[in-house]
C-alpha cells in the first residue's frame, strides 16, 4: 500500500502544468519573454494567455512574481518533485486503490518483464524494507 499523504496541493490544469514544467527547468527567476518564447509558438497562446495562466499559478500559491523593469519574473513556490508525488499519489490512491501491485500489474499486464526491471525492482523492494526495519 502507498502511504496517503495530505492533499495539500490541488491538480493543475493542463495548461498550467506547461508552465510550470517550463519553470522547473529553467533556472530562477523565469521571464515573461522566456515562457513565451518556450511555450507561445508551441502552444499558439497569445502573451495575455500567458498572463492569466501565470495569475492562476500564482493565486494557487504555486508561484511568486517580482516586477524588474518592464518585465515581470516568477520564482517556483513549489518543487517538481513535491508535486510529482503528490500527483503520483492521487493516481495511484484514485486508480489503484494505493496498490503499488494494482498499479505494477496494470503497467505490466501480459507483457513479460525484463530481468533488469526485476532486478530494479527488486533493489528497490530491499532498500524500502531495510528503511522501515
Amino acid at each position: 500500500m502507498v502511504k496517503k499523504i495530505v492533499n495539500k496541493f490541488k491538480k493543475l490544469p493542463d495548461a498550467e502544468f506547461e508552465v510550470m514544467k517550463v519553470i522547473w527547468a529553467n533556472e530562477s527567476p523565469v521571464t515573461t519573454s522566456l515562457l513565451m518564447e518556450r511555450l507561445g509558438d508551441k502552444k499558439g497562446w497569445k502573451l495575455q494567455t500567458l498572463v492569466v495562466l501565470l495569475r492562476r499559478l500564482i493565486d494557487r500559491g504555486f508561484l511568486r512574481t517580482e516586477k524588474n523593469r518592464k518585465e515581470r519574473t516568477y520564482y517556483p513556490l513549489v518543487d517538481k518533485e513535491q508535486y510529482l508525488e503528490f500527483e503520483t499519489n492521487s493516481f495511484i490512491e484514485r486508480f489503484h486503490d494505493r496498490s503499488i501491485i494494482s498499479l505494477i500489474n496494470t503497467l505490466y499486464g501480459g507483457k513479460e518483464l525484463e530481468n533488469t526491471d526485476l532486478d530494479e525492482l527488486s533493489r528497490w523492494l530491499k532498500e524500502r524494507g531495510e528503511q522501515h526495519e
